[in-house]
């Protein structure tokens, strides 16, 4: 699993899809959600080129 550990030492999730030079866009979902749940979102954003 990718992480950025930020610096009070909190670790975050992360995906990044896509291609390398490909526009990004950035998804955050609150507390009763995974990162799971912006799969459908972010495959059409994959299809688009970003």
């Amino acid at each position: 699993m990718t992480y950025i550990t930020t610096k009070d030492g909190t670790r975050i999730f992360y995906k990044d899809w896509g291609a390398r030079g490909a526009q990004p866009i950035m998804f955050h979902h609150g507390w009763p959600l995974s990162a799971d749940d912006w799969d459908n979102q972010m495959m059409f954003f994959l299809a688009e080129g970003y």
